[in-house]
């Protein structure tokens, strides 16, 4: 049974009240991650269009475009081939995980920790924000870093000759540790769901 609170004084509940109310002070920080998304939106659209203008037999994009993907400095490249396409496509999906993470960060985070969106009759509202919380939104946050890690580890096999030994073995240490802590995350929050709350 749930035990009756006392009264507060008129200070405490004031303080109590500004305290939650400052909770809106993380809004700047949201707007600050979609500001950031609009740039990466900027940087996939001109990837892209590096990639097609290369197909067309553009040199000057496909220099860029050799650039942007790790080749040794002063590695000459004459036309666009399988690896390179591969690589820049590999690049632009790594670009759409992060913008994924960061809807989830910025929609998740406001809708847990600063306010309700309301958005139950919504037909666009994602499945998982139904029965967001922060548990949920760490564990889908662990499974979304592991998912840009995998992309930029088989980016880094497939350009494997432009890397040293040693960036090989870390990408891939740092992998399995984000594997690793993403297992242990959601394995921590499956025990403490088993855990009944208690009431005095």
């Amino acid at each position: 049974m749930s035990q009756d609170h006392p009264p507060q004084s008129k200070s405490a509940s004031a303080l109590s009240t500004f305290i939650f109310a400052s909770r809106w002070l993380q809004v700047p920080l949201y707007l600050g991650l979609i500001a950031a998304q609009g740039v990466y939106v900027w940087h996939f659209l001109v990837e892209l269009l590096h990639l097609i203008e290369a197909a067309f037999g553009s040199q000057t994009a496909l220099q860029m475009l050799v650039s942007s993907i790790g080749y040794k400095e002063g590695t000459t490249v004459t036309a666009l081939n399988e690896v390179i396409i591969m690589l820049v496509v590999l690049a632009l999906i790594d670009v759409v995980m992060i913008s994924n993470l960061l809807i989830m960060v910025i929609v998740g985070g406001y809708e847990t920790f600063v306010s309700r969106m309301n958005l139950q009759d919504h037909p666009d509202q994602p499945e998982w924000l139904s029965h967001v919380n922060a548990a949920v939104l760490k564990v889908k946050l662990a499974t979304a870093i592991i998912g840009i890690s995998s992309i930029h580890l088989l980016k880094t096999f497939i350009n494997a000759a432009n890397y040293d030994v040693k960036v090989l073995m870390w990408q891939t240490i740092i992998h399995v540790v984000f594997l690793l802590s993403a297992i242990s995350i959601a394995y921590t929050d499956r025990l403490m769901a088993g855990i009944p709350s208690q009431h005095k």
